[in-house]
This record gives structure tokens, C-alpha cells and sequence, in this order.
């Protein structure tokens, strides 16, 4: 793996966690909107919504980079506009990370020939 796509799936890693978080507190916000006199709604919602797009181009970056199948690509697309999804796609990233790393450490060594 070169560099460019490390990069572009350590950013994506680390945008997911805290979009995931924005939209969970967008979710609370919302109930504490109908249920008491709090309306956190406006300032969560754009901050969610300024995270979610970022996601999404961190996502499309890491998808040209890594040249995902269709089929990866549209899960971490999916795990985005999943509550808690964003939790689930850093794990992923950070495995599909270190798995690439130990590879090219092998190939460097001259343990594989992959």
C-alpha cells in the first residue's frame, strides 16, 4: 500500500468515530427538542451535517485509492448513515490498515512474494 492510500484511509478512519458521535447526539437533541424546552437540533444538525459530508469525501477518496469492489465500497457507504455504524467502519478501517501494513512489512522482508 502506498502512501496516498494510507492516507486516505487513515482520514476516513478518522472522521468516522466522531460522525458517528454527531449523530447520536443529533439523535438525542431531537428527543430533547419534543420532550423538554432544549433545541440543540440546529447547532447538531450542521455540525453532523459538515461531518457527514466530509465522510463521504474521505469515502469516495478512499474508494478511488484503494480500489474497493462495489460491494465494500457500499457497505462503509451504508455504515455512515447508520447510528452507530461509524464505530463499526473504524474498526474495519483500522483492521484493513494493519493487515495491509504486516503485508507490506512481509514483501519488504522478502517473506512473500505477494
Amino acid at each position: 500500500m502506498d502512501i496516498k492510500t494510507a492516507s486516505a484511509l487513515r482520514r476516513l478512519r478518522l472522521v468516522s468515530a466522531p460522525e458517528a458521535v454527531s449523530f447520536l447526539l443529533l439523535m438525542v437533541c431531537s428527543v430533547l427538542k419534543r420532550t423538554t424546552d432544549f433545541n440543540g437540533v440546529p447547532v447538531m444538525g450542521a455540525i453532523h451535517g459538515i461531518l457527514f459530508v466530509i465522510y463521504v469525501i474521505f469515502w469516495a477518496d478512499a474508494w478511488n485509492k484503494t480500489k474497493w469492489s462495489v460491494k465494500t465500497a457500499a457497505l462503509y457507504f451504508v455504515l455512515s448513515v447508520l447510528p452507530t455504524g461509524g464505530f463499526f467502519a473504524e474498526r474495519m478501517l483500522r483492521r484493513e490498515a494493519e493487515a495491509s501494513l504486516i503485508a507490506a512489512r512481509a514483501r519488504k522482508e522478502g517473506v512473500v512474494n505477494a
